[in-house]
Parts: structure tokens; sequence; C-alpha cells
């Protein structure tokens, strides 16, 4: 059986990198398939743990100069946090070893021991704290691969073995008439530069990750449980299912469950978006990150963990996360032949400066050489789309929006037509009687219809019954026979009573002088008589939510037209249509009818999304270009739909749509700069506009540009984070 984990990786420094790690694992005998996000740092694998262990998926990472961690982390560890700390020591240890080499460089360049001292401080800096750009490169050599660390380690190389051989050997260099350059400063500085990208780089990513980490937040990681009668703080992996817990106010839930005894309330809005407390008491269910407020409460674990609704929703988010858009798979293609293409840049470079001016190749041909690989930067495509992916799928989450995978992001912003469903999407789905017109004044005539719907199988019986304050306590009725689909029967006192539809009393011989009740309520008509007589009329409707009108609005405000479909088929679809202004609707459908219908709108070549709740809609949501459905806050369809509204606001629809068209925008808008930034800088950098200004790029600036170029791109996602979704 396949298991799918997601592990965290250290060591990548590129969408080379990410590819790299993706490429080996997905060739391992048992691997079926993995995914690596660059920007978090983590991968994902669907492998059969019968044929390969978790210890030979590190190993096979491990041989190309990465690791997999596959131990759990410790409760509040933040590796991404180890990773920025352990960045941010190498770069001020390389600072301070290279910045009196450039102090020696502009100040003291004829002082004669001036190349020493930059050789001995450049070599721990290149050698030691550069030294994981040398040892990935060479393990990608080994498997006939490349990334950005080839590109460093190859500048930085050349850049100091040059120097070396200039240093140790000048006086030859002197007698034979050749100019004396070191490049000590350029090796040390790329080095920092990229030591400083990197630092700045994890720093901004752990930020894009944030929305996940506050609903990981939500988890507490103890507990309070019973044993022998006294109450034990425990870690939540030692807590048994069955075991009871007690939380006090103020405290979050630790796991689903149900409480065993105890009164409070609830918040449950991190959970349902509700932000109303609920009322909990013995027998209530309660979910684990929601917040205990004024009460002690006694749970009896039910779901722990990655099993809780709010663990489920953890998963969900993060496999979402670290899913990919087409767009991305365009960019690792780029990624996967752009370092080879920029050493036969550099390559060609100095070729050309050797040929044109071969007075000038081991000058400023090997400078542009250089600058060339300092310069490219396959990091800023690899992170334009993962980033924005990120920021996008955490702060829909954050609105209580969950999103299958990228895909569903991307695709959501060509949204045009929106089909909802009526029942339970657009309304509460909860029957209600809204009014009851008696021709009688006999009190008995009130229990009776409630005694009547106590033994009715019907939806909407449960409506009626709980509608009607009257004693059933004190009689009984006979002959009770219920007519599928039309209403129930009974006798008491020798008298038939009936409820039911009003075609059906009609049936009877009972007739209805009252069209006018019909004309004027929204909702279905039922029937109560007694023998011939018509004793009243209940209207029962579905109310609409609240949200309705201001979500169809919005909606319509942003271009997207709207349909919606039902099964009813009676007067109050026309009348729910009419007071929401939709103008396309069908009534009376069945499922297939409601597939066949979403087909027609996607062959007119609309993006259709379809909004239901999953219960007698699952075909047409299938069938739909996005399926959004309508969760109940504790209920996770995400199998089912690729996007689940966890919350009972239907502006939601909306908002998902304005969170896609935000993330796109911000994707394309990396992709571009990326792009320019090395269809620009490479020339440059190789000395093209040397002709006409006489200046050449130093290596060291190279360094600098492409580190900033990473972080540019990262902060721009981070701009997601805080722009208004504006309806």
């Amino acid at each position: 059986m396949m298991e799918k984990r997601i592990f965290q990786v250290t060591g990548m420094s590129c969408a080379g990198c990410a590819l790299s790690v993706e490429t080996i694992l997905k060739s391992q005998n048992g691997v079926k398939d993995a995914g690596v996000n660059f920007a978090s740092s983590t991968v994902w694998v669907e492998y059969d743990p019968k044929t390969i262990s978790e210890e030979s998926l590190r190993d096979a990472v491990r041989s190309i100069g990465y690791d997999l961690i596959i131990e759990e982390p410790d409760e509040g560890a933040n590796p991404n946090e180890d990773t920025v700390q352990k960045l941010r020591k190498r770069f001020i240890y390389s600072m301070i070893f290279s910045l009196p080499i450039i102090v020696l460089q502009m100040f003291f360049l004829t002082w004669k021991f001036t190349p020493w001292i930059a050789l001995v401080l450049s070599t721990p800096v290149v050698f030691w704290f550069g030294r994981q750009f040398h040892i990935i490169a060479l393990k990608q050599i080994r498997h006939f691969s490349t990334n950005m660390d080839t590109l460093i380690s190859v500048s930085t190389t050349i850049s100091y073995f040059y120097s070396l051989f200039a240093v140790l050997f000048s006086n030859y260099l002197a007698i034979n008439g050749v100019e004396l350059h070191l490049y000590f400063e350029s090796a040390a500085m790329i080095i920092t530069f990229v030591l400083l990208g990197k630092w700045l780089e994890e720093k901004a990513k752990g930020k894009t990750s944030s929305a996940i980490k506050k609903i990981m937040g939500l988890q507490p990681q103890t507990a309070l449980v019973k044993e022998n009668d006294e109450f034990v703080e425990k870690p939540l992996s030692q807590i048994a299912i069955g075991s009871v817990i007690m939380v006090k106010p103020g405290e979050r839930i630790p796991v689903d469950g149900t409480v065993q005894n105890g009164h409070s309330w609830v918040d449950e809005s991190s959970i349902t978006g509700e932000p109303i407390p609920v009322e909990k008491s013995a027998g209530k269910k309660v979910w684990a990150g929601t917040m205990n407020q004024n009460g002690v409460i006694h749970i009896v674990a039910e779901q722990i963990g990655s099993a809780s609704v709010l663990g489920k929703i953890i998963k969900a988010v993060n496999e979402a996360q670290n899913s990919k858009p087409k767009v991305q798979k365009l960019a690792d293609k780029t990624a996967s032949i752009f370092v080879p293409i920029i050493i036969i840049i550099a390559i060609a470079t100095f070729a050309i400066w050797a040929t044109v001016a071969p007075d000038m190749a081991f000058t400023h041909g090997l400078i542009a050489a250089i600058a060339v690989l300092a310069i490219a930067c396959p990091c800023a495509l690899g992170l334009a789309t993962p980033t924005a992916i990120m920021v996008g799928i955490g702060k829909a989450a954050q609105k209580n929006i969950l999103i299958r995978d990228a895909d569903s992001l991307e695709l959501s912003c060509k949204i045009n037509t929106v089909v909802f469903d009526k029942t339970g999407t657009l309304t509460e789905g909860r029957p209600e009687v809204t009014l009851i017109n008696w021709y009688s004044n006999d009190d008995i005539h009130h229990s009776i219809l409630k005694k009547i719907e106590q033994h009715s199988n019907h939806p909407l019986a449960t409506a009626i019954f709980n509608y009607i304050n009257a004693d059933i306590s004190s009689f009984t009725l006979d002959n009770i026979v219920e007519k599928p689909g039309k209403g129930i029967e009974a006798s008491y006192n020798g008298k038939i009573y009936r409820v039911g539809s009003l075609s059906y009393l009609k049936d009877n011989g009972i007739v209805s002088n009252e069209p006018e009740t019909l004309n004027k309520y929204n909702g279905t008509a039922i029937g109560f008589s007694e023998n011939n007589n018509l004793l009243a009329i209940i209207i029962i409707s579905d109310r609409l939510k609240e949200s309705a009108r201001s979500s169809i609005l919005a909606l319509k405000q942003k271009g997207v037209e709207i349909a919606m479909l039902s099964g009813d088929s009676s007067e109050s679809v026309d009348v729910i249509a009419k007071e929401l202004g939709i103008d396309t609707f069908q009534k009376g459908m069945l499922p297939n009818e409601k597939s066949k219908y979403i087909n027609q709108l996607r062959e007119q070549g609309k993006v259709v999304a379809m909004v239901g709740d999953g219960i007698n809609d699952t075909e047409a949501l299938s069938l739909a270009d996005i399926s959004i459905a309508m969760g109940k806050g504790t209920d996770i369809a995400m199998d089912a739909s690729q996007v689940t509204i966890m919350k009972n606001d239907l502006i939601a629809v909306a908002e998902l749509i304005e969170i896609s068209r935000q993330t796109v925008r911000t994707i394309k808008q990396n992709l571009f700069w990326a792009s320019i930034y090395n269809l620009i800088s490479i020339p440059i950098a190789a000395g093209v506009l040397y002709p006409f200004t006489g200046l050449l790029l130093d290596p060291m600036i190279a360094a600098m540009a492409m580190a900033f170029s990473s972080v540019s791109v990262v902060s721009n996602s981070l701009i997601l984070k805080s722009k208004k979704i504006t309806l």
C-alpha cells in the first residue's frame, strides 16, 4: 500500500537543486511520484514502504549533496529558523574575513604583503564558509548534473586558483611581461554576498509559510489527562483514544472528542469561521484548536493529532502548498538547462575576449566570464511561482477556504460562471415553519398535528413537530398509515386526520379556498384536515443564507455570470431567484440533469465553478472546472472537491476568485522580473557595454545583484499577504 509523506530537505540553493532531489527520488524503485517545493524546502514522496524505506530515500538524497530529514521534528522545532541562524553566522564570519581584503585592495594595493594577506583571509571564506557550495557541486558532477552551486563553485574556484597562481609565480609572470591581477576579493565577496542573499531569502521564505504556522499554532502540544483520579500533564503524542482530558477556561482544546461533563462556551471560529461562541455540555462534540472560554469541561478523546479536524486542515494546506501548477513545471524545465547554458556563455565570453583582445584575455576576459557565472540566477525563476502559491493558499486558509492544490488556485482566477445548488448552499438547508393558518380554535388539534408528525418519516415533519408547542403525552393515535410522497393519516376518537400535500388532501375531498396563502409566502404548503374539513395550512420554507445576496452581488461586480440549479420544482425556486437577482435558473432537476447542464456550459467555452454541499450534487461538482463544496466547519471534503469552504459564508466564493487573481498576478510579476533580470544582466556581465563605456562589471557586484534578485522575488510574494481582498 502506497504512503504519502512530506519531508524537510536541507542544502537546496536553487530550482536546479529542487529538480535534482525530485529526479533522484523518482528514480528509486518503490517510489511512485515525488515533488519538491523549493520555497518551503520540502518534498512530498508517494512510496511503497515495503519496497523502499525512509532511510533509503534519505541515502539517495544525500548521494547528490543534500539531506532528507526523516525524523519527526521536536515539538516547537522550526527547521527554517535553524537554517536562517546558520546562514546568518556563516555570512557574518565570511564578512569579517572579506572586508579586510577589500580594504587592502583599495588602499594598500602596492604593499608587498597584500597578496599574501588576501590569500590567507580568502581561503577560509572560499573553502570553509562556502564549503557547502563546492561539496554539492562535486556531488552534482558525479551524477552528470549542475545547479546554482556549480556556478558559485566554478566562479570562486577559478578566481581563487588564478590568483594563487599569480601570487606563487609572480616573478615568472613579471619576467614574461604579464600584468599581475588578483581576484581574491572577488572569490571571497562572491561567497559573502551569496551567503547574505541566502540568509535574507530564507528569512523571507519563512514568512511565506506564516499562515500554516498560525494554523499549527492552534494545536496545543500538551493536555491534562486523567490518571488514577488525578489530572497529569502529558505530551499530545502520549494521549490515547478514550482518555479523559480536562480543559480549563482560556485554554485551547487539544483533541476532537465529546464532553463527558461540565459546561462552557467554546469559540469555534478557528474551525468554522463563526464568531459566536457555541454552548457545550455533556454529550456535545468539541474540536481541537478551538478555545474554551468560561467553564471547566472534561472531554473523552476521539481523534488526536493528524486525525483531528485541525490536523486534516493542516495536512490539506501543507499538501496544497507543496503542489505544483502548470506554470511551475515550465520553470522547472527552464532551470534544468539554465546552468549548462550559463557555463557555455561564460566559456564563450572568455573565448571572445581572447580572440578579439588577446592581451586582455586574463584580465578583462576572465573578469567577464566570472561575472557571468556570478550574476546568473536560476533561484529567482525557481522561487517565482512556489512563494506566491504558498502565500496565496495560506491567505485562503486564513479565510477558512481550503484549496486542494496549486492548479485549483491558478485556475480559479479564470472562473467566469458560477453555478449554485439551491438547497443547503444558497439556503440554510434546514426547513422551518414560517406560518400556520389555523381554521380551528380547538387546542386538541394542535396536539393531534404534533402527535401525527412524531410518527412521520418525512423531512418536513420534524420542522412541524419542533414548531408546535403542545402536550402530546395524554393520548394515543390509531391506524397510523404513511402515504409515501403524499402524506400521513391517523385516527383519533373515530375521526380521520390527514397531514400532507394539498394535492393529497384534494384527492381525499378536502379543498383549500385560500390560494393567496400560497402566493404570499415563499415555501411549501402542507395541509392538515379532520375528515373532510381543512383545519390548517402550514407554510414551510428553507431560509436564504444571510450571505447569499452579498455574495451574488460581489460575483456580478467581478463580471461573473450566475446560475442556480435545484431539484425543487416548487414556486419557491422562482421566488429565491428573483430575490437574489439570478436570471438563469433551472428547477426540478435530477442529479444527472445538473451534470448535463454543467457540461453544456463548458462546451460553450465557459470556465465553470460549481458550488454545492456535496450531498446530492457530487457528479455535477466533479464535472465542473472548479468544484467548491460548502463544508460544515468540521466536514473536510477535500477528496470530493477542489475547494472546501469551512464557514457558512458564501462571500468566500468571491474571496477565492480575488485571492486567485492576486496570486496569479504576483506569479506573472515574479516570472517577468526574474526573466528580465537574467536577460539584461548576463550580457552586461559579459562586457557588452565595454566598447561604449569602458567599464566592466566587477564579479563581486555581480554576486550582490544575483543575491538580491532572489530576495526581491520573495519580497514581492510577501506583499500578497497584506493586499486587501476587494469585493
